[in-house]
C-alpha cells in the first residue's frame, strides 16, 4: 500500500497548531502496518535542511506557463517527507502568514502551486500510489486536480476543521489557472468565492473528519458552516475518525516535564504534583480542594463567551460559590484576556497564566482534578484525551469528538469518565462543576475508579491507523476494480 500524505504542515518540520501532529503521528502509525508512507509537504525557510537530500525536479503549469520546482526528501521513522522548494515557502518566515493575525496575500496562489504540484511529483518519483491523502483546506484541490487527471490513485480528504474552508476570490482561481467552474466556488451569484475545501469535499472518493459525532454535525446547518447541503449529498463517502494521542509525549509515567511520576496502578505521584504546581501558581496548599484547569486557545469557540459574559459570569459563580481552585492558562482574543487578569485580581482561588508553555501544559494536566471544556464545537479535541490518560477528569460540552470520547459518569456511572452537558449556557456550565466538585468529596473509590478507567482508555495512533488502512484498502480494492473494468 502506498500512501502520498499531502499536507500544508507536519511534525517534525513544520508546526502551527494540531494538524502538524496528525500527519506526523498517522504517518509513522501507518508505516508500521507496513504501508509505504510519503508526506508531501512545503519545505518552509525554517525547516533545517540537514538530512535531507535532493529529490524530484519537476515543473507546474500555472497561469502564466510552467513553473520549475524542486523537492529535497528525508526519511524519518519509515516515513519519507518531501519538501516542495519554491520561493512561495523557502523565502517566507511564516506558514500561512508572518504571524497567525496576518495571512499572506497570496495564499491561494502559494496553496495553489502547492496542490498543483502534487501530480507531477507523483509522476516524478515513479511510485505507483493506492492513495493520496489530502488534508484541510490548503489541499482541498487536489481531489479536483486527480479527477480531471483521471489518475488512478484513489483520493481521501480530511475537514479537521470545516470553519477554515480557503475562501479566495475569483480573481485568484484565474491566477491558478483553473476553468470557472461551479464546483470550485461558494457564496451567491454576485459574491461567489474560489472555496478550497469545498472542491475537496465534491471530488474526493472519500471524505473523513476527526470524530464521528463531528461528521453528523457538520451536515447540519449550524455547525455545516454553508456546505451542509453538499456534506449531505456525499453523507455515504463521509466517515468520521478519532484522531490518537502519542503516548511517548503524554504519558505520566515517563512524561520529562514531570518531578513525580505515576499511573493508573499507584497514582501517588499525581498529589504531589498537585501540591507543586498549586504553589507555582500561588494558590492554597490545599490537597482536598479539587483543582480544575483550563488550557486552551481563548477564543469564542472554546465556549469563553459562556464562561465569562454576564455579571456576575459563570466562572465567577464558580470561583464564589463552589469550594474550588481553577487555573487557566491561554492565549488569544484580547478581552478574554482582559476579564481573565481582572478576575485573577480579585480571587484568591483562581490563577490565570496568558503564555503557552509546554511545560506548563504537562505539569497542569497532571495537577489538575477537573479539566473545563465547554467548547461550542470540537472536531476531535485533544485536550480530554490528555487528561483522561493523566487521569484528570474532564468536564465537557457534549459535541464532537468530547462526546465520542468522554463516557458521563451521570448517566453511566460503571462505565464514565468524566462529566457531560448538553446545553452550552453559563447555568449549565455551574451546575455541571457543581455535579463534578459534589462527586469529588462524596465519591471515594467511585473517583478513584473513574480516573483509572480514563487512564486505561485507549487513544494510540495505532488505533486509529488501523481504521484508515481498513478504509484505504477498500478504495484500493475499488481502484482495482474499476481500471479492470476499463480494460
Amino acid at each position: 500500500m502506498n500512501v502520498l500524505m499531502v499536507s500544508p504542515e507536519t511534525v517534525p518540520f513544520s508546526k502551527s497548531g494540531g494538524l502538524a501532529d496528525v500527519i506526523g503521528a498517522l504517518s509513522e502509525a501507518l508505516a508500521k502496518t507496513g504501508a509505504e508512507v510519503r508526506i508531501l509537504m512545503p519545505m518552509y525557510s525554517f525547516i533545517d535542511s540537514k538530512g535531507f537530500r535532493k529529490g524530484e525536479r519537476f515543473s507546474v503549469d500555472m497561469m502564466g506557463g510552467p513553473v520549475e520546482v524542486s523537492t529535497m526528501v528525508k526519511t524519518v521513522k519509515k516515513v519519507k517527507y518531501v519538501g516542495l522548494v519554491h520561493p512561495y515557502f523557502t523565502e517566507r518566515k511564516g506558514i500561512y502568514g508572518d504571524t497567525s493575525f496576518a495571512p499572506y496575500q497570496d495564499n491561494a496562489e502559494r496553496f495553489t502551486l502547492f496542490s498543483k504540484a502534487v501530480i507531477p511529483y507523483m509522476k516524478a518519483s515513479g511510485v505507483r500510489f493506492d492513495i493520496v491523502h489530502a488534508h484541510d483546506w490548503a489541499t482541498g484541490l487536489v481531489p479536483y486536480l486527480l479527477k480531471k487527471e483521471k489518475s488512478k490513485a484513489k483520493s481521501v480528504y480530511t475537514i479537521h476543521n470545516l470553519a477554515y474552508q480557503g475562501e479566495f476570490s475569483r480573481y485568484d482561481a484565474i491566477l491558478g489557472g483553473f476553468p470557472l467552474e461551479d464546483d470550485l466556488f461558494a457564496g451567491r451569484v454576485f459574491d461567489k468565492r474560489l472555496n478550497m475545501m469545498k472542491a475537496g469535499i465534491r471530488y474526493a472518493d472519500k471524505i473523513t473528519t476527526v470524530s464521528p459525532t463531528y461528521a453528523q454535525e457538520i451536515c447540519g446547518k449550524e455547525q455545516g458552516c454553508n456546505l451542509d447541503w453538499l456534506l449531505r449529498q456525499r453523507k455515504d463517502d463521509l466517515e468520521g475518525i478519532i484522531n490518537g494521542i502519542d503516548y511517548r509525549d503524554w504519558n505520566p509515567r515517563t512524561d520529562e516535564y514531570l518531578a513525580h511520576h505515576y499511573s493508573s496502578s499507584n497514582l501517588a505521584g499525581k498529589a504531589e504534583i498537585k501540591k507543586e504546581v498549586q504553589k507555582e501558581f500561588g494558590l492554597a496548599d490545599d490537597p482536598e480542594t479539587p483543582l480544575f484547569s483550563m488550557i486552551s486557545r481563548l477564543a469564542d469557540q472554546k465556549g469563553f463567551s459562556e464562561l465569562l459574559s454576564g455579571s456576575p459570569s459563570a466562572l465567577e459563580e464558580i470561583l464564589s460559590g463552589v469550594r474550588c481552585q481553577f487555573i487557566v492558562i491561554g492565549t488569544g482574543d484580547s478581552r478574554f484576556e482582559e476579564k481573565l487578569k481582572d478576575l485573577d485580581a480579585k480571587y484568591p482561588n483562581l490563577s490565570v497564566r496568558i503564555v503557552f508553555s509546554n511545560r506548563i501544559a504537562h505539569m497542569v494536566e497532571a495537577a489538575s482534578d477537573f479539566f473545563l471544556m465547554p467548547s461550542r464545537y470540537e472536531p476531535c479535541g485533544l485536550n480530554q484525551l490528555y487528561s483522561l490518560h493523566y487521569g484528570t477528569i474532564p468536564v465537557a460540552h457534549r459535541t464532537g469528538g468530547l462526546a465520542d470520547t468522554i463516557v458521563d459518569l451521570g448517566t453511566d456511572p460503571e462505565n464514565g469518565d468524566g462529566f457531560l452537558f448538553d446545553r452550552l449556557t453559563p447555568d449549565e456550565i455551574v451546575s455541571t462543576v457543581k455535579k463534578a466538585v459534589g462527586f469529588y468529596f462524596d465519591g471515594g473509590k467511585a473517583l478513584t475508579s473513574a480516573r483509572i478507567r480514563g487512564m486505561r482508555a485507549d487513544f494510540t495512533w495505532e488505533k486509529s491507523a488501523l481504521s484508515y488502512i481498513n478504509l484505504y484498502n477498500t478504495l484500493a480494492t475499488q481502484g482495482r476494480r474499476q481500471n479492470e473494468e476499463r480494460q
